[in-house]
């Protein structure tokens, strides 16, 4: 062969070479930028989504953070890559507006995977209002005010599209204070339209003497007894987190069952029961204990019971290792004399004076801290009226 044409063929081959290799690493692997963009925007997958990857010449995935996409977006343009952008945005476009969703039903059930017999996630009230991200089959995939996302049935809630949410909105409200009761067909409490549990909030229509004439978010009618409801605002002048208030609500709930994922007077999970303590008083908080054990300020770590107030959180678990992390796996609410409220099996109390009936050694054993987060500001803690008008 030629020696200039061998020279040309190799030179051609080296530029090809340089070529290859300076084309940005991402082409080959672009897990770890886009897993640094998930631990910036959505380090808890419990209420955001950046579920993305990097297939061939494509991105591929969905998220609901529009933000963390455009960072991703730019930080490809900059390293120069050409790639395909298959990524959804949600909420789904498909939803055509209706990316709105208010509870319907006392209490819907809102689970990890769209069906029935995936683990129960967390729970909604009647009334509250829900982010819609994007439908599969006969379910939606909703956030909750606290940002907790998973999937509830068709059946537990009405989708809106801005208009009528604004409309649900600013409809005049009642919200039912009782612990158990029903919406009854008419005024006679004869024949029951829906069952209601407590922090229900449904649209007046018409107020009668002893009764309220009301709407369910999806349009069904009926009565209430004026005994177990109060107007909304009316009852959120009322709400503060006082001893008094704290205590009475947690009582009120004794030996209400245990259950994973509950958040409501039918069944609570640890963090449920606490998280519903707070929002009978008007405050929102976060869904799990893992989550509001980083909110409000340090109180203690040494058992010193002297130190802690009515309404403070106790969090309980595994202490960190050399070897593994701490793990929180329980929660309860202080209500003083040594004393503590909390959901485990049932509402009980426990006591931490060992001559008390209710001294609890167990929970004594695995105690970790206490934080206190009533009238602590957090971001992540937002008072009722932010969520319902």
């Amino acid at each position: 062969m030629n020696y200039f044409k061998e020279k040309n063929i190799f030179s051609g081959l080296i530029a090809l070479l340089l070529l290859w290799a300076c084309q940005p690493e991402a082409n080959n692997d672009l897990s770890p930028i886009i897993d640094q963009i998930k631990s910036e925007f959505a380090p808890d997958k419990r209420v955001a989504l950046f579920n993305l990857a990097y297939e061939g010449d494509t991105l591929k995935g969905e998220t609901n953070l529009p933000n963390a996409l455009e960072t991703l977006e730019s930080k490809l343009d900059s390293m120069g890559l050409e790639y395909i952008n298959e990524v959804k945005l949600l909420p789904d476009a498909d939803l055509e507006g209706k990316t709105h969703g208010v509870v319907t039903i006392s209490v819907a059930n809102i689970r990890s995977a769209p069906k029935h017999s995936a683990e129960l996630a967390t729970q909604a009230t009647m009334g509250t209002p829900l982010g819609v991200l994007k439908k599969a089959g006969s379910w939606y995939l909703v956030q909750t005010p606290d940002k907790y996302i998973s999937w509830v049935d068709a059946a537990g809630i009405a989708l809106m599209d801005e208009k009528e949410f604004q409309a649900w909105e600013d409809a005049e409200k009642v919200i039912f204070t009782g612990l158990l009761g029903y919406v009854y067909e008419d005024k006679s409490e004869q024949m029951m339209v829906s069952d209601l549990t407590a922090g229900n909030v449904l649209e007046v229509k018409a107020n009668a003497q002893n009764h309220y004439e009301v709407q369910l978010p999806d349009g069904r009618s009926g009565y209430i007894n004026k005994q177990s409801a109060a107007p909304f605002h009316s009852w959120l002048g009322t709400r503060e987190l006082s001893d008094e208030n704290l205590i009475n609500t947690a009582k009120n709930m004794m030996g209400v069952p245990y259950l994973w994922g509950g958040t409501s007077i039918k069944g609570v999970d640890c963090s449920g029961f606490t998280k519903t303590i707070y929002y009978l008083n008007g405050q929102v908080i976060p869904r799990d204990a893992s989550q509001q054990v980083h909110e409000g300020e340090l109180v203690d770590t040494d058992k010193n019971w002297d130190n802690l107030r009515v309404g403070d959180l106790l969090f309980f678990g595994r202490k960190a290792t050399d070897d593994r992390p701490e793990r929180i796996v329980h929660v309860g609410m202080w209500i003083g004399d040594n004393s503590f409220i909390h959901s485990r099996g049932r509402v009980r109390i426990s006591s931490f004076d060992p001559s008390s009936p209710n001294y609890d050694e167990y929970e004594l054993g695995r105690y970790l801290r206490t934080k206190r987060i009533r009238q602590v500001p957090s971001e992540n803690i937002i008072s009722v009226d932010k969520v319902i008008n």
